[in-house]
């Protein structure tokens, strides 16, 4: 009640002696307008509330922790190095002789041997680069894994195995992973020989103290050369039998990359015969499954590359397997 009669919110009642329901329509439409204004005020009020729990405005700092970008080597952008065999000739102790057991294998510059020889390699210059990464730990980089990479040289030739060069060590050596996971190797373009396509071997071990003993080896896998620069190389001087080999190969075809076709494997070159190639490979090893290779396999092997015949114990066939 007011001075001035009944009234409702403030207002005066058109109809004082009626409820306020059948006050009449303009009565009706105002109180709806005032309804509509306080909603309005108060759903103001919420959003700003709402926009405040959201986030801040310029110069305010935020409780709320900070949402982090995903690396770009997490797990799930990662896919682990395929598992291969180690071949007929890996000088790790599973395959007759262990050239990891030796004084000097832990070296950057593979292209001689070491101990009592002193013989180089010949051929194109090398360069390659593993980056291992540990895809349980996120992708984030193996640092202080030990790294053990060989390969045959410009002949197709193995040293410790191949005919005439079983004195030798070249092309053998050990890098430690640094903190980024790399490790280097200069060495010389390898050739290809018969049934299988140009390839570096590697196994991954988890730290240098382990790499006498095979059985810690966390992956063991090898590294494809991409073709462009195979034939490159093959047609200078000392890779001629390497040019009619590859021409009967192709990824797919060969008998360890021909799974996929080595896209997990095929490590991009740049380089040039005068100055030399440097190929670049990332990693990836899941350290939570159980290597599924590593051993040359029972059957296949054959004759040693480059026609060395193959060492007491070697796999024997008609064709190398997995060299």
């Amino acid at each position: 009640m007011t001075p001035d009669g009944p009234a409702y919110q403030g207002r005066l009642l058109s109809h004082p002696d009626e409820e306020v329901v059948d006050q009449g329509l303009g009565f009706d439409l105002g109180t709806l307008h005032s309804r509509r204004r306080a909603l309005a005020f108060l759903g103001g009020i919420g959003g700003m509330a709402a926009l405040a729990a959201c986030g801040t405005g310029a110069g305010t700092k935020s409780t709320e922790q900070p949402a982090t970008s995903p690396s770009a080597s997490t797990s799930s952008d990662l896919t682990e190095i395929p598992d291969e065999t180690n071949g007929p000739y890996p000088a790790d102790g599973t395959n007759g002789v262990n050239v990891l057991d030796e004084d000097g294998i832990v070296r950057q510059d593979i292209r001689s041997s070491f101990g009592d020889s002193t013989a180089t390699a010949q051929g194109i210059p090398f360069t390659f680069e593993l980056t291992v990464l540990d895809i349980v730990n996120d992708g984030r980089p193996m640092t202080g894994a030990a790294v053990y990479a060989w390969q045959c040289d410009r002949d197709g030739n193995y040293s410790l195995y191949s005919e005439g060069i079983e004195a030798e060590n070249y092309l053998r050596g050990v890098q430690v992973a640094d903190d980024e996971g790399r490790v280097e190797f200069i060495s010389v373009f390898p050739a290809c020989y018969p049934g299988r396509w140009p390839h570096v071997h590697f196994e991954v071990y988890p730290d240098l103290g382990s790499i006498t003993d095979a059985d810690k080896r966390l992956s063991t896998s090898q590294m494809a050369l991409p073709k462009k620069a195979c034939e490159t190389v093959y047609a200078t001087e000392g890779y001629e039998t390497s040019v009619g080999n590859l021409a009967q190969l192709t990824l797919k075809t060969d008998n360890v990359f021909g799974d996929d076709g080595g896209v997990h494997q095929l490590a991009p070159a740049t380089g040039s015969p005068k100055a030399g190639y440097t190929a670049k490979l990332t990693v990836p090893i899941d350290t939570s499954t159980e290597p599924t290779a590593g051993n040359a396999p029972e059957g296949g092997g054959g004759p040693g590359p480059g026609g060395g015949q193959p060492p007491s114990g070697a796999p024997t066939g008609e064709t190398p397997s997995g060299g």
